[in-house]
């Protein structure tokens, strides 16, 4: 049994995971994070206290980036102010006694879907988490790419209209969480559904010319809209690439929700 443990700016969420990725004992705590770093800190160690049984062999943990997940530590995440640079990894394992690997969350919600989810069976896999912002996890071989540095999958902050006068907070124009994210939706209030599928089947045409992965996911909030927005973005998509067999990748609605994060932190530690 691995214990799941989601860490997100605003809760903590934790559960127990078999290797079925079935979710038993799901347990949330606010993360606190404004408070600082050592009270989300000693928010995560409770949390986690609380969830261990005895049947728990390991911990994989999910956390916003920037992280490293080849040294298991925390850089410098926007969504958890004063986290610098903390070994999180090393200083979990020394606390509880056991193996831990820490991970970037969309990188392990993208594992479990490859793993478990709407992807299983294929080699692979491009997933994005289209919420607040939007996150992406690139699956290839069943194994997370994470490039030299660890920081691979980057995909929100791909340009898609270098002119744009909408700046993203990473300090380029027109990136894709700038112009297609839910903050974005919920900003102007409302939504044009075929300007969201045209910007956000340009961006995937483009993860289709670079990539050819097998199949595309997608999940977070924005894709709650449903079938009518993934109509719109399959159709969209094929006219953005010169990959001819564009139409016939599938690009599916992600099967984890709200579970996703405790799921992907386990399939981590799994051995994705």
């Amino acid at each position: 049994m691995v214990l799941g443990v989601d860490i997100g700016g605003t809760k903590i969420a934790t559960g127990l995971v078999n290797p079925k990725a079935e979710v038993s004992s799901v347990r949330t705590v606010p993360t606190l994070a404004q408070e600082g770093y050592n009270v989300s800190l000693r928010q995560i160690w409770g949390a986690i206290e609380e969830s261990i049984t005895g049947d728990v062999r390991s911990i994989g943990i999910c956390a916003p980036g920037p992280l490293n997940p080849k040294t298991g530590v925390v850089l410098n995440p926007p969504n958890l102010p004063g986290w610098h640079h903390v070994h999180l990894q090393e200083m979990a394992e020394i606390r509880f006694g056991m193996k831990v690997r820490v991970e970037n969350d969309c990188n392990a919600a993208g594992l479990a879907e490859a793993r478990f989810g709407a992807a299983k069976g294929y080699s692979s896999v491009f997933y994005a988490a289209i919420g607040t912002g939007i996150g992406a996890g690139i699956i290839l071989d069943g194994k997370i790419y994470h490039g030299k540095n660890g920081f691979a999958g980057e995909g929100g902050h791909v340009t898609i209209d270098y002119q744009s006068k909408t700046v993203c907070k990473c300090g380029s124009p027109g990136c894709i969480e700038a112009l297609a994210s839910g903050h974005v939706l919920d900003r102007i209030g409302a939504y044009d559904l075929n300007n969201l599928a045209t910007q956000l089947g340009a961006w995937l045409g483009s993860v289709v010319s670079l990539l050819d992965p097998d199949i595309i996911v997608l999940g977070g909030g924005v894709t709650k809209i449903g079938e009518p927005l993934f109509e719109r973005i399959r159709a969209v998509v094929p006219g953005r690439t010169d990959n001819p067999f564009a139409g016939e990748t599938p690009i599916v609605p992600a099967k984890f929700g709200g579970e996703a994060g405790i799921v992907g932190a386990a399939a981590v530690m799994m051995g994705g």
